[in-house]
């Protein structure tokens, strides 16, 4: 599979996560479904590598261990916090149009990235879209702190998620990406766990609820869809693409759960929506033309690459 073909494989099923997960909260409390999600999801990713004979072994524990609480633990945690406490549609935009910011500086930070003008271009055309595309969406906030509280609580999300992207990137040149994908799921569950007692409290129903049609169908898609197949995919981009190019799902998924919503949900759809998709397919095709070598730092010399297949 080309790299172009993946990445938009992967755009298409993170956009098209976001109503079931939507759905699949209403059944259970958010945190508790994240870490029921990575528990599953690491039982898929191990039984997959078995079935491969990909190796799980790695001597970089700490650095397994920093990127799965990252990207993981720390995003789904504020994240969830944060979108309960303000209104989904800005706290949407907040995340997705700092994500690619964030995964750039950090990675300038990291020597993988560097800051050109055609991404810092691309960012500017990007974020104008979200907000085109979500102001239809954003919602009323009842108080104004909270919400506050809630936006920095998503961007701090954001920011969790976009470090643990760029320190797995020196990961995926030894560990194949279903291993990285599964130690990180692990991983990152675990963390998870504590977090969810801690914010939503215990109720044994939680788990009989794991039986509702919602959570069913939430469940099937994110782990299968959403971590087996598209975070396998993220990962080897990340490695062949660097963060930056891979994150820029964040300007092609919103576009395919806002249709989502437009055809099942009866959301409003007018110029705005319009606009905001055509500005944001123009910010992506504008960042993933520049070529790869202009833009991202190479592997290192004689450094043993683990393919997706």
């Amino acid at each position: 599979m080309s790299r172009l073909a993946a990445f938009a494989l992967m755009a298409l099923i993170w956009g098209l996560t976001w109503l079931p997960m939507k759905l699949a909260s209403e059944a259970v409390p958010p945190i508790f479904l994240a870490a029921v999600r990575f528990t599953l999801a690491s039982g898929c990713f191990l039984a997959l590598a078995l079935a491969r004979g990909i190796s799980l072994r790695t001597r970089d524990w700490g650095r397994v261990s920093a990127a799965a609480l990252l990207i993981t633990t720390g995003c789904y945690s504020f994240l969830f916090w944060g979108v309960a406490r303000a209104p989904t549609g800005i706290s949407a935009t907040v995340n997705l149009a700092l994500l690619p910011i964030f995964l750039v500086i950090i990675g300038a930070a990291y020597g993988q990235e560097r800051i050109t003008r055609r991404r810092i271009g691309s960012i500017a055309l990007g974020v104008m879209g979200l907000v085109l595309l979500f102001m239809n969406r954003a919602g009323a906030a009842q108080d104004g702190w909270t919400a506050a509280i809630g936006l920095g609580a998503v961007a701090v999300g954001t920011v969790s998620y976009a470090w643990g992207s760029v320190i797995s990137r020196p990961l995926t040149q030894s560990l194949h990406p279903v291993a990285l994908a599964f130690w990180e799921s692990l991983i990152g569950a675990v963390g998870l766990i504590p977090i969810s007692l801690l914010v939503e409290g215990y109720e044994p129903a939680r788990f009989a609820a794991l039986a509702d049609g919602r959570a069913l169908l939430g469940l099937g898609v994110l782990v299968i869809g959403g971590s087996l197949v598209a975070f396998s995919i993220f990962l080897w981009l990340v490695r062949d693409w660097g963060p930056f190019r891979a994150g820029l799902y964040s300007f092609i998924s919103p576009i395919i759960a806002v249709s989502v919503g437009i055809l099942y949900a009866n959301e409003p759809f007018g110029w705005s929506e319009v606009l905001g998709m055509t500005i944001m397919l123009a910010a992506t095709t504008l960042s993933l033309a520049e070529p790869t070598n202009a833009a991202s730092t190479p592997s290192e010399p004689g450094t043993k690459k683990a393919s997706l297949a």
